[in-house]
């Protein structure tokens, strides 16, 4: 039986989306690939299998366009990985509100946009799989990456939210926490800084630092990944939450047993609140 699958990525073009194409176009899959820029793909160009799509993910518009050219030329649509995003360093005090929303524009807009567009299809399959990658930040935020962190937690919970809604339509969907991968992801090209530094904030850019330090040193092999995301696609029981890698999963732990501790600490205070029995 063949059991390959058309896959349609955003941000393909570099980071865990460019290796996640390579690799499942690699094992015989069909990928439909997006990227501001259909320069940046050129470096795909294997065969039939493979359509770039120079796509807007702040235009619903353009994004309905990719799917139905996705349609067209592979007859259906298994997969949706929503990959595109950037990181935002910075204290909130910081910020400006142009830096705060073109953030959550790319990095949870474009995944609602994404997932509207392509729901009618899947829904009408009755089938299909959508993947959200959020980030370890999203479940146990560091320091230093607050609207990041805010944004990757949208992200989170609305992927759970709707793992809830879609399942009865025959649809899974996972909210996938990755760590730290070797990629692109910790250079200039996938991470904005604030512009706007107060010297009171001047700790936090340590923790920027050691952003650009860890660059090839990260724990994760994005080659992996497809590996990992062809597992999850093809369980019967698929995780709706996924932390990928060891130290995404050491780190969610550790936040885990804390929560844990407080509210064991705080449970006299949170039930206080109630009516008496």
């Amino acid at each position: 039986m063949n059991d390959t699958k058309v896959w349609y990525i955003t941000g393909a073009s570099k980071g865990m989306g460019l290796a996640l194409t390579k690799q499942l176009l690699a094992a015989g899959h069909s990928v439909a690939a997006t990227s501001r820029s259909l320069e940046t793909l050129d470096q795909l160009a294997l065969g039939n299998r493979f359509l770039p799509l120079e796509v807007d993910l702040k235009s619903e518009q353009s994004i309905a366009d990719s799917i139905k050219k996705t349609l067209e030329k592979f007859g259906r649509l298994d997969v949706i990985v929503n990959n595109a995003g950037y990181g935002l360093g910075g204290a909130l005090e910081e910020l400006t509100s142009d830096e705060i929303n073109e953030n959550f524009e790319v990095n949870f807009f474009a995944v609602v946009r994404v997932v509207q567009q392509a729901l009618p299809y899947l829904r009408k399959q009755s089938s299909g799989h959508i993947i959200n990658i959020s980030s370890i930040a999203g479940f146990a935020p560091g320091f230093g990456w607050t609207m990041y962190s805010a944004a990757k937690f949208a992200v989170s919970g609305m992927t759970e939210a709707l793992a809830n809604d879609l399942k009865p339509l025959g649809i899974n969907v996972t909210n996938v926490m990755p760590g730290w991968f070797r990629t692109n992801f910790a250079k200039p090209d996938s991470i904005a800084y604030n512009k706007n530094q107060m010297e009171e904030y001047a700790y936090l850019r340590q923790y920027h630092e050691k952003m650009k330090n860890i660059d090839g040193a990260q724990l994760g092999n994005p080659d992996k990944i497809a590996d990992a995301f062809l597992k999850l696609v093809n369980s019967p029981n698929p995780a709706i939450n996924l932390f990928l890698g060891s130290d995404a999963f050491n780190r969610a732990k550790d936040k885990i047993e804390q929560l844990n501790l407080q509210m064991n600490e705080w449970k006299e205070v949170s039930f206080s609140t109630d009516f008496p029995a």
